[in-house]
């Protein structure tokens, strides 16, 4: 799995935005639908969580069937996945190569970032602190 920093999967994300459609990559946010409603998304991207309210517990199988769905069975196909702070991606990623996905990359501290000292999240690092593009609902 590819480890891209916020700017540097922005700019894989546009490097791969010039393949045909069925060889585009897949941005897939991991995050629940509710985080990405609340806290914000990305324009560009596709809610498949890794888990979901209320249970909270992964589904890796259902994760990995449907990311192939999106794929067209794929797996070759370049997928990219985000997060809140780069954790979750890295079971999600794991997930996808065991399942025999071979163009797995995953961004660095995700969507918020680490935690600053006060707690708060969007100050040190992430996709939002960087100021790449996002939408909120």
């Amino acid at each position: 799995m590819k480890h891209l920093l916020p700017r540097e999967a922005w700019d894989w994300l546009q490097a791969h935005a010039a393949q045909p459609p069925e060889r585009a990559s897949l941005f897939i946010d991991v995050r629940m639908e509710i985080e990405s409603l609340c806290v914000g998304r990305l324009p560009v991207v596709i809610n498949i969580p890794w888990y979901e309210y209320p249970d909270l517990q992964p589904d890796p199988e259902g994760f990995v069937r449907r990311v192939l769905e999106e794929a067209d069975g794929d797996r070759t196909r370049p997928v990219l996945l985000i997060c809140r702070s780069g954790k979750r991606t890295l079971d999600a990623g794991a997930a996808l190569e065991a399942a025999g996905f071979t163009d797995v990359a995953h961004v660095v501290h995700g969507f918020e970032g680490e935690l600053d000292e006060h707690f708060h999240r969007s100050t040190v690092n992430g996709w939002r602190h960087d100021g790449l593009p996002w939408e909120q609902m």
